[in-house]
């Protein structure tokens, strides 16, 4: 079967934009020829800087033909029926219909034959379409074509194309189509410099092969291995190790077609200030890889630089280029770094007072200050030092008005910490500034130490309550002020921790102190201190919680709908808690005794369900021991009785593996119920009673969790 091969040719991509290109390329394409009825077996995409390939193999030589009955008006309707039918078909006349019978009479049917069409007509057409449309994120016009209305727009220039479309046994033809006066044929280039003459391809292996000898390595997974192997190994030459990168390596890989790995090196005297400085300065101003000992794992003074060029002279002038602009720039750094330590971190609080936070949250400093009053409520249920964290949550946000962090952003925290260190804070508060903000995702470290732990929860949930005072939450995919990512933080350090935080006495005292800035919504977000009745933002609030603990714990490899069945219990909002107690849950449905208890449960109260929608009545109220007429029925009671009894006791001392176990007792007596009792007996009272009793099963079960929002 024929194969597919295309390219676009273009001055530099984006590196930034080449990977979801290459995909965006093969499904568009792909997908166009499946609609069109051209089933193909494979496809790949491939990138780099200066062109988007696609090769489609096994597409059928042309369209499957299609048949189609198109109904039409009933036999004897009006003429001008029939005449609108024959048009829409295109029938010449009635005659060339058939008569179809059904059940409200015979109609007329026109059976419409399509004739599928060569493949390589209906890849003229796709492909074109699916240049014209390509979603970059940015593009651009050029040249002459620039300036009529619908002129091609691509996100760099556009040279040439290549279509070719033919079986490995065949010339390949040329698929016939341009567009903006580009006429797609065989002929491509090769690497800029290196090799920048064109040649024909005719299909994929063809097109790998001369790519190669033309300097261009075409597969982005093999320049990023040769870059990272080369690297790895120019490192060991000289004894040191390479740190590894994976998003610069990404980047870099998308930068050259003809990677060439060269070393250069800078003044050690740049080593004094922090590593992270010395990195983050190399790789964001020059694409950098830097090197360590592999003795001590600390950075050397070299550094690893991807050219796209063999240089005549091995690469000496442009190691000498790299070495100029990085010596400048860490020299910036440094500069940076020992201005930023003449400065204390608290004499740098005021200029807090004049920076925006949000507009409806405050300034930064009131900010800081909420931060630093819920640190220090937390602190003793943390068995945190109390002033440790009273200033360490002072000083957690001074970092952002330094100049390191000014010109790196990312480093903020870290910085904090490094400064912290050297005006001689405590190691705790210290390392406070820089563990606050973990974990800052789902690999990242969460924060151990007690006075750390403060800061991160106080400083995540009075973002959580803030913005949700102000009713700007979260909304489908758009999470701009990453309010999801804080309250996974929130779950993870309270699971990982071990530590009791009943969210919802917290979230109160939280919003009392909205009700009092805030002008509008107070009735929504007004708390209810010792009351029962929960506030529509408490709720959601809890709600949205639920929801991340799900994904948490959905990650751990426990099931939703546990989670839901713990959450709809009353008074629910202790995370650990209700961790553990779906831990135990899950463990017990994986037993006999409760897989056969749910289904117990399910059966009883679907015939209670069943029996109140027929009697058109609400089962409720305790059963009366009177009417039990048979030893089943008083020993279901019993065992019911001593279930609650020993599960309420077993949660109040918080050992829900207990609990679970005092609910498996119940498993003989309601699988002995259900085979020699009746529910549905003609006497009235009884069954009334009987099902009374079974509604005691669904109460008995709650001392533990909802078993109705169980799925299986």
């Amino acid at each position: 079967m024929p194969d597919l091969l295309f390219e676009l040719f273009s001055e530099e991509i984006p590196a930034r934009m080449q990977m979801r290109a290459a995909e965006d390329l093969k499904k568009l394409v792909t997908d166009r020829l499946v609609d069109a009825g051209l089933v193909y077996e494979g496809a790949t995409a491939y990138v780099t800087p200066r062109r988007l390939a696609l090769a489609v193999v096994g597409i059928p030589v042309r369209q499957p033909d299609l048949k189609e009955e198109k109904k039409g008006p009933r036999v004897g309707a009006p003429e001008g029926a029939i005449q609108g039918f024959l048009k829409a078909a295109g029938l010449k006349s009635i005659g060339e219909a058939k008569v179809q019978p059904d059940k409200k009479g015979d109609f007329y049917v026109a059976v419409i034959e399509k004739k599928g069409r060569p493949a390589i007509e209906v890849i003229g057409e796709i492909v074109p379409e699916v240049v014209k449309g390509f979603p970059w994120p940015k593009s651009m016009r050029w040249g002459e074509q620039s300036a009529t209305a619908g002129a091609l727009g691509w996100v760099r220039p556009l040279h040439s194309i290549v279509a070719t479309f033919g079986p490995e046994t065949e010339e390949p033809d040329i698929v016939a189509f341009s567009l903006d006066g580009i006429a797609a044929g065989d002929e491509t280039r090769g690497h800029r410099f290196l090799a920048p003459a064109p040649f024909r391809v005719k299909r994929f292996d063809d097109y790998v092969a001369k790519l190669a000898k033309a300097k261009v390595v075409l597969d982005p997974e093999r320049r990023k291995e040769q870059i990272l192997g080369d690297a790895k190994n120019l490192a060991f030459a000289q004894g040191f190790e390479l740190v590894e990168d994976r998003a610069l390596l990404d980047e870099v890989a998308g930068l050259v077609e003809w990677p060439v790995v060269l070393m250069g090196a800078f003044d050690r005297a740049f080593l004094a200030i922090p590593p992270e400085v010395v990195r983050t300065t190399i790789r964001n101003n020059q694409k950098c890889f830097v090197l360590r000992d592999p003795q001590t794992g600390q950075l050397v003074d070299r550094f690893i630089l991807v050219a796209n060029i063999e240089a005549p002279d091995g690469g000496k002038a442009i190691v000498a280029g790299n070495e100029r602009v990085i010596r400048a720039r860490l020299s910036d750094a440094k500069f940076f770094y020992e201005t930023d330590l003449k400065t204390r971190l608290e004499d740098r609080l005021p200029k807090f007072e004049h920076i925006v936070f949000h507009e409806k949250l405050g300034t930064q400093a009131q900010r800081i200050a909420r931060i630093e009053r819920l640190a220090v409520e937390l602190a003793p249920d943390l068995r945190a030092d109390v002033d440790k964290v009273r200033r360490a949550a002072r000083l957690s946000k001074a970092d952002l008005l330094t100049d390191v962090v000014g010109e790196f952003p990312e480093l903020q925290g870290l910085m904090g910490k490094y400064y912290a260190e050297a005006q001689g804070e405590d190691e705790a508060v210290a390392h406070a500034s820089e563990d606050h903000y973990k974990p800052k995702g789902p690999d990242d470290l969460v924060p151990a130490d007690p006075v750390s732990v403060a800061v991160a929860l106080a400083d995540k949930l009075d973002t959580l309550v803030g913005f949700w005072a102000i009713d700007e939450k979260p909304t489908g995919s758009k999470d701009p002020y990453a309010l999801r990512r804080a309250a996974l933080g929130v779950i993870r350090i309270v699971l990982q921790n071990a530590l009791k935080l009943p969210l919802r006495p917290l979230f109160d005292r939280l919003l009392v102190d909205w009700t009092k800035r805030l002008p509008v919504n107070a009735g929504e977000i007004a708390p209810g201190i010792g009351k029962t009745v929960i506030t529509p933002a408490e709720a959601d609030l809890l709600s949205f919680f639920a929801d991340r603990l799900k994904v948490q714990l959905r990650e751990q490899g426990a099931r939703h709908d546990l989670v839901d069945a713990v959450f709809a219990l009353e008074g629910q909002d202790d995370l650990l808690l209700i961790f553990r107690r779906v831990e135990a849950l899950g463990k017990f449905l994986d037993t006999d005794d409760g897989r056969n208890l749910l289904a117990g449960y399910k059966r009883a109260t679907n015939i209670v369900r069943i029996e109140e929608k027929r009697d058109g009545t609400t089962v409720a109220g305790a059963p009366d021991p009177a009417l039990y007429g048979q030893a089943e029925e008083r020993e279901l009671a019993k065992a019911i009785d001593i279930a609650k009894a020993e599960a309420s006791n077993a949660v109040a001392k918080e050992d829900f593996a207990a609990a679970m176990s005092a609910m498996a007792k119940l498993r003989p007596h309601v699988d002995a119920f259900f085979e020699k009792v009746t529910v549905n007996t003609d006497d009235k009272a009884v069954r009334a009673n009987r099902l009374k009793l079974l509604n005691e099963i669904r109460a008995a079960t709650l001392a533990v969790a909802d078993f109705s929002r169980i799925e299986r």
